[in-house]
């Protein structure tokens, strides 16, 4: 069974390397705040000190980071991995990031006999502790087929997009569909309070109609019931708000819908809400709109 480093101990990767430990693989873990890595130790992890050593030996090196600039780090920074690695180990990066890094990362591990995967995912904490990801990848589909089986004890699908960046470039676009329904719902949900319907029973339509969606279901409830409790960061969504524009303006694709939606997160980092779940940006729709969406 091939041997793993997994990198980086957010939200996402404490799930995805649990996941693979319960698959029976070996694993080493590093975390740059080491006490990260103790939960996985307890499950049967290796902590390694630097990132260096935690490759040593790995047939695989997995890692989901923050965002651009983490990876960015992790490679030609503090991290020095490009420097540690192996000729014929595999990278994958599971991270959020524009498709330029992506390609960047493939040729930069190529030129150092390392084949490598971009796979970042969908789902938020619940998906990574519960093994039910969906990953979208690119690069060589020998090197996909190859890694099917290590990808699939963490996810409940993947699927190959094409070359590298197609698997980051995908992740973009749904990520575009994930904040247009966010907004969606809490103008919806606002709308709603302002007409005098109960919450529930909005809830209670949208969950059954041919528009419904897993987002309507989970965030309505947690909205009516004043909770944002963090599985995806607000701060994160912008981040990944950020990227969907950028790639956009390369590409010059129009996204009008994203442009405003993009202003609601901001303001709503500004407020302070940045380590509150992605919907927290819906208060501000209910600012503007003086309501509060809430269960009775």
């Amino acid at each position: 069974m091939k041997e793993i480093a997994y990198l980086g101990l957010g939200i996402m990767g404490r799930g995805m390397a649990a996941n693979l430990l319960k698959a029976g693989y070996p694993v080493t873990v590093w975390n740059r705040t080491a006490a990260r890595c103790a939960p996985l130790v307890e499950q049967g992890a290796r902590q390694a000190s630097t990132p260096a050593d935690a490759v040593a030996g790995a047939d695989v090196i997995m890692y989901c980071l923050s965002d651009d600039g983490a990876v960015e780090d992790l490679l030609w920074g503090s991290g020095k991995l490009l420097d540690a690695v192996q000729a014929g180990q595999i990278a994958i990066d599971l991270t959020t990031l524009h498709p330029t890094t992506s390609r960047k990362e493939a040729a930069a591990y190529a030129e150092r006999g390392v084949k490598f995967l971009d796979a970042p995912v969908f789902g938020s904490k619940n998906e990574a502790a519960n093994a039910g990801l969906w990953i979208v990848v690119g690069g060589d589909r020998a090197l996909y087929d190859e890694m099917k089986p290590i990808l699939e004890t963490i996810s409940e699908t993947t699927h190959y997009m094409g070359e590298s960046g197609k698997g980051a470039s995908m992740k973009l676009v749904g990520n575009l569909v994930v904040a247009s329904q966010l907004e969606a719902l809490g103008e919806a949900m606002v709308l709603a309070t302002k007409a005098g319907l109960d919450p529930q029973d909005v809830l209670g339509v949208l969950h059954v109609t041919d528009f419904k969606s897993p987002i309507f279901d989970g965030v309505g409830a947690a909205l009516a019931q004043r909770d944002f409790e963090t599985h995806f960061a607000l701060k994160l969504m912008l981040k990944d708000a950020n990227l969907i524009a950028s790639f956009a303006q390369d590409l010059n694709s129009p996204i009008p819908a994203l442009a405003a939606i993009r202003e609601n997160i901001k303001a709503a980092v500004n407020k302070g809400w940045g380590e509150e779940n992605a919907s927290a940006f819906i208060k501000t729709l209910e600012e503007a709109g003086g309501v509060q969406v809430k269960q009775a």
